[in-house]
């Protein structure tokens, strides 16, 4: 993780495009990235969640490229959970229901703030492509209504090699559990 993190686009833009670099030649060796710096130059607002992102420690960077969809996926890729998204339960009701030691906030809600999407269980499984994250840590991810309404939630790790995805009761929040997100820039 960065000492610094970048407080301005060009900063930014500087630091994508590095870990662009590193990851072109296996993920993306069609994709050059004039052609996607170009594309976000053209979405400010997505150049301000991309700030928000890296500001909470996610370390975003190109994770997808969806040709048919003409789109860009930008993810966290910190290589733990982010530090300054973690202690959070899962979202407003699950807040709610806390009688007592309730956390600052919530995923959901902190997440619609930053502008960014819960990574699903298919995005967390293509993240650990791009390497081996929360091997420490874990990640809530985005949980389909029909798990919510019993009252759980989904999380992800990779632990041993492998990588799990659990469900724990959404009102609980741990100091190593956090939030991945992801953002769409169409070209």
């Amino acid at each position: 993780m960065s000492e610094t993190r970048p407080v301005d686009w060009t900063a930014l833009n500087a630091l994508l495009k590095e870990r662009f670099m590193r990851i072109q030649e296996v993920c993306f060796p069609q994709l050059d990235w004039t052609f996607v710096e170009s594309v976000l130059l053209d979405h400010p607002h997505e150049q301000k969640v991309l700030l928000a992102m890296e500001a909470s420690g996610g370390e975003p960077a190109l994770a997808l490229v969806n040709k048919e969809e003409r789109a860009l996926w930008f993810f966290d890729c910190s290589p733990e959970s982010p530090l300054g998204r973690r202690s959070l339960c899962y979202d407003l009701e699950a807040w709610q229901s806390r009688k007592a030691n309730k956390p600052s906030g919530n995923v959901c809600d902190s997440a619609r703030e930053m502008g960014v999407e819960l990574l699903t269980e298919a995005d967390y499984f293509s993240l650990q492509k791009l390497g081996s994250f929360d091997t420490k840590t874990s990640s809530w991810l985005h949980t389909p209504e029909s798990l919510r309404c019993h009252g759980g939630a989904l999380f992800g790790d990779h632990r041993f090699g492998r990588t799990f995805i659990y469900h724990n009761g959404a009102e609980s929040y741990y100091a190593a559990r956090g939030f991945r997100g992801k953002v769409r820039v169409n070209w």
